[in-house]
């Protein structure tokens, strides 16, 4: 039988398809971790209390400090954290205490960023640039943070000055499973030279994306391309593109990319195809990092 866990905080990422919590020593120190299903897209209103109680209920014996980062503060989120505006320090604003019935529960929210022109937000990421910046201090350059929507950071003197989001990662979700390159792309398997020719052809011609994408499945059609090459090669066409477009932020800069592995690598190399070396950082210490620095932010 496992000791019983019990935290001074808890640190929470909640996401719109995963609730992920971590119980917390006062240092900082992971005690215990918990994960669920029970992202912000399957919940209403009502439903955020009772599915981080169902996680973390048995570590709560007193009023505990939750600390929350991601879309728990969004319009359709537990509460609404307002975004604020760039230029701002990731951290800059207070967190938003949401409602509960349960009396253990303290839960502070922390707001996102939005930039006003051209318009664009973030919810969950401004908490591991925060992370990021805690252990790297007086760090200047550009921050990568590959997935769904990927986002290209600007952080200077401890702020985020602009940013851009692409939305490569549901691109490619959305093409090899809904439209007809589903019948040319395979749901695994992998061919790094596919990879590494897409990504120098989108790069250097990003306005030949379109055509390139259907050559996939003409190509699989007539030339018995493979379904891991194709599908290599879409992430190469689309993560090429998205380096064309975003070229001002890292051309010329320190960059650190912050990921999941596989993904974060494939930015990694496709940068270094630029000359454009990049440090690859672990996600989830970044965010567990980030919240912490915003626990000891709450707690002045």
């Amino acid at each position: 039988m496992m000791a019983p866990v019990t935290p001074a905080w808890i640190a929470v990422d909640w996401g719109t398809s995963h609730l992920r919590a971590w119980a917390m020593s006062a240092s900082g120190t992971v005690l215990a971790q918990a994960g669920s299903d029970r992202g912000m897209g399957q919940l209403d209103r009502a439903g955020f209390e009772p599915a981080l109680l169902a996680l973390v209920g048995d570590w709560l014996t007193a009023p505990t400090p939750i600390i929350a980062c991601g879309m728990v503060g969004s319009r359709q989120g537990w509460v609404e954290a307002p975004y604020t505006a760039t230029p701002c320090a990731p951290l800059a604003a207070p967190l938003v205490r949401a409602p509960s019935q349960d009396m253990r529960l303290q839960v502070h929210v922390i707001p996102g960023i939005k930039q006003l022109q051209p318009a664009d937000v973030m919810r969950g990421e401004e908490t591991q640039i925060a992370g990021f910046l805690a252990q790297n201090k007086g760090w200047d350059g550009v921050v990568c943070l590959p997935g769904t929507h990927t986002k290209w950071v600007h952080v200077s003197a401890g702020e985020i000055v602009s940013f851009q989001t692409f939305m490569t990662g549901e691109l490619f979700a959305t093409l090899a499973t809904q439209t007809v390159l589903r019948h040319s792309v395979a749901a695994e398997g992998w061919d790094d030279a596919a990879f590494d020719t897409a990504l120098a052809d989108a790069s250097a011609r990003p306005e030949k994306l379109a055509g390139r994408l259907f050559s996939l499945r003409a190509e699989g059609l007539l030339c018995d391309l493979s379904g891991a090459a194709a599908r290599a090669r879409l992430s190469g066409l689309l993560i090429g593109a998205e380096l064309a477009s975003a070229k001002p932020y890292w051309l010329g800069q320190q960059i650190a990319v912050i990921g999941a592995g596989a993904l974060a690598r494939l930015y990694v190399t496709a940068l270094a195809q630029h000359a454009a070396p990049a440090t690859q950082v672990n996600a989830e210490a970044a965010t567990l990092s980030g919240l912490t620095a915003a626990y000891r932010q709450l707690k002045g």
